[in-house]
């Protein structure tokens, strides 16, 4: 099974995804003039801006789900991974791919907010819908439909169980060992994989506002709770700074791993962590209620720096300042400072990091932080697959199609928590990788057709320099066909105009 899984990776991951994602993040870079950097005061504004309605949540809410799905095992275990096997150098291709990945999130977000319907009185959107109404490719739409329903809903939520469990395990020992039908386990791993069982079937059963009101509250305090850790050790380890961002810098372009290892595990955990290009961010997008598509566009591509930039990097500077890492090379290691037998396919060197400064901490917190990171991510990889399946059931009506979606993911979460991390972590690579495939393909070939994100920004921008305080969204003066949420919300609006200056009148 690991071999299988190793050789599906290898192809799936080619250095042509790697280098696809760096160039598609360059693309949109240059045609949006570099948004990322001009408007980014305007995406912490609008972070707290716009309010939840009956069909739609906040931007904040928006914001929080796919938070939830960003800030997971690729924050605390995906950078101890790149670290692992590509060494310091690693780190720096992830700040490179999370610069440029800002642009992407803001185009891939704002295609979902233009293409997003109503649907059972809630927003739903995502590649699926804008690759339908822009491309005009149904069949296209359903593949990525499809492979996104098995990546979310089957593959990945057991890389981010998986690292629950190892966390618990290793804060707690493994204590006595269970017989079961498929393989020997710990105690602690099962009953982690109950919890986590209960408390996904609790939560997911209660539809997409219950998520958004536990991802506000949860994401934002353990992600400020890591962080402040962070930079404690951090400050504890001041003097060392230099030193670790000239050993960054340096390695990433002499790597002690090789340079086809920094770029591909940077690159690749880089995408694993922020997830920009590769599909999921936009469908908490589409859900967001604001007054223009720009507006969560900007909203989604600030949570790519919040992601990466901040608390990814806070995990980099741990390990490394601490020298908690191993770093392998094709025939044996290039770097021990640890035992042999920990592997960077997990949290350990973070836990280490921790544990190293402030002894009797570290296993405990991040088992902890773990938890609450990994957990959250489950819940948004539910939400962006059952977002898929309602896309698949606007043409075929297959009963209790939902239900089993949420039974399948509670049994994956469950398994995955008592697998071998490196053949969790392998089986979600092959998830992200076959979603950033089609998601970033679809992106393309869109600006190529009608470039509606590009327009929308635009277009937001003009009104920016008028002064307007009320912003208005016209698709069809734009020239962007098939956005019909916006065109009738658009009609109520001159309508509601014309009503007003009637009354007035009279």
């Amino acid at each position: 099974m690991q071999s299988f899984v190793d050789v599906l990776n290898s192809i799936i991951w080619s250095p042509v995804l790697i280098y696809m994602c760096l160039s598609t993040g360059l693309f949109y870079s240059i045609l949006t003039r570099f948004v990322q950097l001009r408007q980014f005061n305007e995406m912490r504004h609008l972070i707290f801006s716009g309010k939840s309605s009956g069909k739609g949540i906040s931007s904040f809410q928006a914001l929080a789900i796919s938070l939830s799905g960003r800030v997971g095992t690729g924050n605390i275990a995906g950078v101890a991974t790149a670290i692992g096997f590509g060494g310091p150098g690693a780190v720096f291709w992830m700040w490179v791919v999370t610069f440029l990945g800002a642009a992407t999130a803001y185009t891939e977000s704002a295609l979902a907010q233009i293409y997003k319907e109503e649907d059972n009185g809630e927003f739903r959107g995502g590649p699926a819908y804008y690759i339908e109404k822009s491309m005009c490719k149904k069949w296209y739409a359903w593949i990525f439909a499809i492979a996104t329903i098995f990546a979310c809903g089957v593959l990945l939520p057991g890389v981010q169980s998986n690292s629950i469990g190892n966390a618990i395990e290793a804060a707690f020992g493994s204590g006595d060992m269970i017989d079961t039908a498929i393989g020997t386990f710990s105690t602690a791993k099962i009953i982690t994989g109950a919890v986590i069982s209960v408390m996904l079937s609790l939560i997911i059963f209660g539809g997409v506002e219950r998520i958004a009101n536990f991802t506000q509250i949860v994401v934002p305090f353990m992600a400020l709770a890591y962080v402040i850790i962070a930079f404690v050790i951090i400050l504890l380890n001041i003097t060392e700074v230099p030193n670790i961002i000239y050993l960054i810098v340096a390695d990433a372009f002499s790597p002690m791993a090789g340079f086809g290892a920094a770029i591909g595990w940077g690159v690749k955990r880089g995408i694993y962590s922020n997830e920009a290009g590769q599909g999921t961010g936009p469908h908490a997008a589409a859900a967001a209620n604001v007054e223009h598509p720009a507006q969560q566009g900007l909203v989604q591509a600030f949570s790519i720096y919040i992601d990466t930039l901040l608390i990814c990097s806070a995990t980099a500077f741990m390990i490394l300042i601490t020298g908690a890492y191993n770093v392998h090379g094709t025939e044996g290691f290039i770097i021990q400072n640890m035992a042999s037998n920990i592997m960077a396919n997990g949290p350990i060197f973070t836990q280490l990091a921790i544990e190293r400064t402030l002894p009797g901490f570290g296993k405990l917190f991040i088992a902890i932080v773990l938890f609450f990171f990994a957990f959250t991510t489950i819940l948004a990889y539910y939400y962006i697959a059952e977002t898929n399946v309602a896309y698949l059931r606007r043409s075929i009506k297959i009963p209790y199609l939902t239900f089993i979606l949420r039974v399948i993911l509670v049994s994956v979460a469950f398994y995955g928590t008592i697998r071998t991390a490196n053949l969790a972590w392998a089986i979600g690579d092959i998830g992200v990788g076959l979603m950033a495939w089609l998601n970033i393909v679809g992106i393309i070939t869109i600006f190529f057709i009608s470039k509606p994100a590009i327009k929308a920004l635009k277009d937001y921008e003009r009104q920016q320099k008028e002064g307007l305080v009320n912003y208005a969204f016209d698709p069809v003066k734009l020239g962007i066909k098939n956005a019909d949420y916006w065109e009738r919300r658009h009609e109520r609006g001159i309508c509601n105009q014309k009503s007003s200056e009637e009354t007035e009148i009279n």
